[in-house]
């Protein structure tokens, strides 16, 4: 079983999006996450009534995640978090055994650090295995 961590912000963030789809009840989060771009993940996610064939249902902090299987060997001990700030919103994702991104290896000692976009480059110096996922991302499955 994928081990994973949704911080309580995630977790509401998943709920909320869960109750509020229009899909029945047993409806899940479904996320799909691929190698990829800047930070490492590229990411999508969906609310959908059934898990697709293939997907494992990974119940976490009282949400439903259907996760295909690359998904699930990708997101293997990373923290799931959500991020709303005036300047961004969506989920990041956290991998401790991710190494920094080579691209910003030219940003000066101590700049400030902000977080990788999951379909793009960041702005500036890059923290080590993180990806965000804007609201844009969100498709009705």
């Amino acid at each position: 079983m994928t081990q994973l961590t949704l911080t309580p912000a995630a977790a509401k963030f998943i709920q909320r999006m869960v109750r509020f789809s229009g899909e029945p009840e047993g409806a899940g989060f479904r996320l799909l996450v691929s190698a990829g771009g800047c930070s490492g993940l590229n990411s999508e996610f969906s609310v959908v009534a059934a898990p697709q064939s293939g997907d494992s249902v990974v119940e976490a902090s009282g949400v439903r995640l259907f996760l295909p299987a690359e998904s699930r060997l990708l997101l293997e001990g990373v923290t799931v978090d959500f991020a709303d700030t005036p300047t961004k919103s969506g989920l990041t994702f956290i991998n401790p055994n991710q190494a920094p991104c080579a691209c910003s290896s030219s940003a000066p000692a101590g700049a400030p650090s902000v977080q990788q976009h999951a379909h793009g480059h960041g702005h500036g110096h890059a923290m080590p295995g993180v990806a965000t996922v804007g609201l844009d991302a969100i498709r009705r499955g």
